[in-house]
């Protein structure tokens, strides 16, 4: 795995673990402020990664698939950051606290919104990512260094297009509401 590879991983795993430092410090330490501050690392990661990424295909180095997925992670966790991070607070809350409802596993057109919702945000993690990934291949211009972040892009347009026929299915046949079932 290349250097830009493993960054992608530490910056993963490097964002989990402030979002849960962040929870920690907020529930279980009553500091609030002091939560905020690790919140507010999220996007210094993605900007870690982002210069990283420029540094290394500024050198000369050649694009690879993991400098594509950079960008796609750096989409990723601009457009679904806050609702990840409150999906891990209403987790934290009801497994860790024990406070609250079970988070619950939604239905029918609830469920269908939810998904149009993540849509929106796949559509919005595509511009973002995409337009870096377009702007990588401008500004090298050399289709041989950068030929692996065109295929990356081909690839995630090609899995945005399957997302967004899933999701329209969701509205076709949407998932049965708790309670219902098939009468036959």
């Amino acid at each position: 795995m290349n250097f830009i590879a493993w960054m992608i991983v530490a910056c993963e795993v490097a964002f989990w673990i402030v979002i849960i430092l962040g929870l920690t410090v907020r529930y279980i330490f009553k500091k609030n402020r002091l939560s905020i501050f690790f919140f507010v690392l999220t996007p210094l990661i993605d900007l870690l990664l982002l210069a990283l990424t420029s540094y290394d295909l500024y050198r000369g180095e050649t694009a690879t698939i993991a400098h594509g997925i950079a960008a796609i992670y750096i989409g990723v966790s601009v457009a679904y950051g806050k609702s990840m991070i409150n999906w891990a607070d209403s987790r934290f809350q009801y497994y860790i606290l024990k406070k609250g409802e079970k988070p619950e596993r939604l239905r029918g057109k609830e469920f269908s919104q939810n998904e149009r919702k993540n849509l929106l945000r796949h559509y919005a993690a595509f511009l973002i990512g995409g337009s870096m990934l377009g702007l990588i291949i401008y500004l090298i211009k050399d289709p041989a260094r950068t030929e692996s972040l065109f295929a990356v892009l081909k690839t995630w347009a090609f899995v945005l297009a399957i997302d967004t026929a899933i999701t329209a299915s969701y509205f076709i046949w949407p998932k049965k509401e708790k309670g219902t079932s098939k009468v036959g």
